[in-house]
């Protein structure tokens, strides 16, 4: 029988559920940066907050995992599981940045599936949270990440063939290609969450 949670067990949970709305918050930005005719410099500003929100709740986590005795779970656990939801959010943030940088005015239709996919994702990934704290009814949350990431897969391969294809300028090529490479890995960094949430469901039960 587990031990009622401490408060200090308990803000875990709620640092972990906050990384997570902040990633569905990041991923409806980028819904709107690859929109035609978008403000992206200020949208670019709005995740670049997103970053830093992002990244000071990775350092609360880790904080309070240097300062707590008690853990709801293993503690490397804790680390990789703070560690992937960053990840999610650098690579998005990274892919945002880029698009403004390299002033891409017209992305292929292809990239606005692979932000869907990242936008369904990171909802999916926000409502698994608060079950982190019973361990039970995730099963469906990271069988359906695994299904999305496949669908990234395909998308990102049939994106790399039309970049291929001979209707870009070389130099075209190399800036859409550093784009969808960060969407990519945001989408492998989604399923790298699922993963150790699937293995602390594990050990947990």
């Amino acid at each position: 029988m587990r031990l009622r949670l401490t408060p200090s067990e308990d803000s875990y949970y709620d640092l972990f559920a906050d990384s997570a709305n902040n990633l569905v918050t990041a991923s409806r930005l980028l819904v709107e940066i690859i929109s035609d005719g978008s403000d992206r410099d200020a949208l670019a500003e709005k995740m670049r907050a997103c970053e830093h929100a992002g990244d000071e709740r990775t350092h609360a986590i880790m904080n309070r995992l240097n300062e707590s005795f008690i853990t709801p779970f293993d503690r490397e656990d804790i680390y990789r599981l703070a560690s992937n939801l960053d990840d999610v959010m650098d690579y998005m943030e990274a892919a945002a940045d880029l698009i403004g940088l390299y002033q891409i005015d017209h992305l292929p239709k292809e990239v606005v599936r692979q932000v869907e996919v990242l936008e369904r994702a990171a909802e999916l990934t926000a409502e698994a949270m608060p079950r982190l704290r019973s361990m039970r009814n995730l099963n469906e949350y990271w069988i359906e990440i695994n299904r999305l990431e496949n669908q990234a897969d395909q998308v990102y391969r049939r994106l790399l063939a039309k970049l291929f294809g001979g209707e870009y300028d070389a130099l075209t090529v190399l800036k859409m290609k550093e784009v969808i490479d960060q969407l990519e890995m945001a989408a492998d960094a989604f399923e790298h969450v699922a993963n150790t949430i699937e293995s602390i469901a594990v050990k947990e039960s």
